[in-house]
C-alpha cells in the first residue's frame, strides 16, 4: 500500500510538472503588444489609447463613430456631415500587435486578407438640404482563398454566389439602403449564402 501511494504521489507530480511545462511553453508561443502598453501607433505616428480618439475611432473597441467625411483624414475633425458607425473583427484590424511591427496587426498570420476571415460594418446616415434623412448599411468581408470573380461577383468553390466585388478582395454579403429621395427602401442585396458574417 505504501508502495502504491508513493507511486501515485510521483505520478501526481509529474502530471503537475506537465502540465505547468506545457501551460508555459504556450503561453510563450506569442507575446503580443497591447494598446494598454503605450507602444502602438496609427498611420499618423500618433500613439494609440483606449477608448475613441478625435476622429471616432476606438481601436480597443474595434470600431468607428464618427462622420464619414473625417474618418480618413490626418488633421481634427471638423464635426459635421453624414454620420458614419464601423465595427470589424480583429481579422480586419486588430487591436494589438502580434508581429512585432508596433502597428495594430491586420489579417494577422495570412499574408493577404482572403481566407483570413476579416469582415466590416458601415451603418452611415444623413439628410439631405431639405431635412430628408436616408440611412445604409452594408456587410463586408474578405473573400475566401478557394473563391473566384466572375463577372464582377465572387463565387465559391462550390459555385453558389457569395456577393458582389468590392475593394479588390473582398465581397459584400449584404447591403440595405432607405433614402425616401431615390426611392430606395429595404434589402438592395442579400448574398445566397446568407448575411452571416461568421461563417467565413
Amino acid at each position: 500500500m505504501k508502495k502504491f501511494l508513493i507511486g501515485l504521489s510521483v505520478l501526481a507530480l509529474v502530471v503537475l510538472f506537465v502540465g505547468i511545462t506545457t501551460h508555459d511553453a504556450s503561453a510563450q508561443k506569442v507575446k503580443c503588444t497591447t494598446i494598454q502598453s503605450g507602444m502602438l501607433f496609427d498611420s499618423n505616428g500618433n500613439m494609440i489609447t483606449t477608448g475613441y480618439d478625435l476622429w471616432g475611432y476606438n481601436y480597443q473597441a474595434l470600431m468607428f463613430n464618427g462622420y464619414y467625411d473625417n474618418y480618413s483624414r490626418p488633421t481634427p475633425p471638423v464635426l459635421t456631415g453624414d454620420k458614419l458607425i464601423m465595427k470589424w473583427n480583429d481579422a480586419w484590424l486588430s487591436n494589438q500587435d502580434c508581429d512585432r511591427d508596433y502597428k495594430l496587426d491586420r489579417h494577422y498570420g495570412y499574408p493577404t486578407y482572403r481566407g483570413s476571415g476579416a469582415w466590416l460594418t458601415n451603418h452611415m446616415s444623413g439628410k439631405y438640404e431639405d431635412g430628408t434623412p436616408w440611412t445604409y448599411f452594408v456587410k463586408i468581408i474578405a473573400a475566401p482563398l478557394d473563391a473566384k470573380v466572375v463577372g464582377g461577383v465572387w463565387f465559391g468553390a462550390d459555385g453558389i454566389e457569395i456577393g458582389p466585388a468590392i475593394w479588390g478582395d473582398f465581397a459584400i454579403l449584404q447591403e440595405i439602403i432607405n433614402d425616401p429621395t431615390t426611392g430606395d427602401h429595404g434589402v438592395s442585396y442579400k448574398s445566397p449564402v446568407g448575411p452571416g458574417l461568421g461563417k467565413w
